[in-house]
């Protein structure tokens, strides 16, 4: 079975769900319905969304499955927040040093690992500093 779409392919706009279906009964219900905050997200944030639920929610573990830096998939997540229509928060400040020492543990990892460069290392980890 397909995924239903979320936008309008002609304007773009969000769809409205006007149709339920039941095959095994061939019941159908029309009327206008919501659909879920995760029905309404586009196929790439739907697709982050399962990783991080793959991932057990562990963001170091979706930065090693896409290959990116902690800061780049905790962007990534802040924008799926926004889109589902929440707030992204500021974190306590223990979980924010505890958040920038696991960023500057993958700055170190991947430098280690020959994925960037020095340089590259020491710009990342001046930005988490900040």
């Amino acid at each position: 079975m397909r995924t239903a779409p979320s936008l309008c392919p002609v304007c773009g706009d969000k769809l409205a769900v006007a149709r339920l279906h039941c095959p095994n009964c061939d019941t159908s219900i029309e009327g206008r319905f919501q659909p879920s905050r995760l029905e309404q997200l586009g196929p790439e944030h739907r697709a982050f969304v399962e990783l991080f639920v793959r991932c057990e929610g562990k963001l170091n573990w979706v930065a090693q499955e896409l290959k990116l830096s902690y800061p780049t998939v905790r962007s990534r997540l802040d924008e799926v927040i926004r889109a589902m229509g929440y707030e992204v928060k500021e974190m306590p400040p223990a979980e924010e040093k505890q958040r920038q020492a696991e960023q500057r543990q993958s700055v170190l990892d991947e430098l280690a690992a020959g994925k960037i460069s020095s340089a590259d290392a020491v710009r990342q980890l001046q930005a988490i500093q900040q």
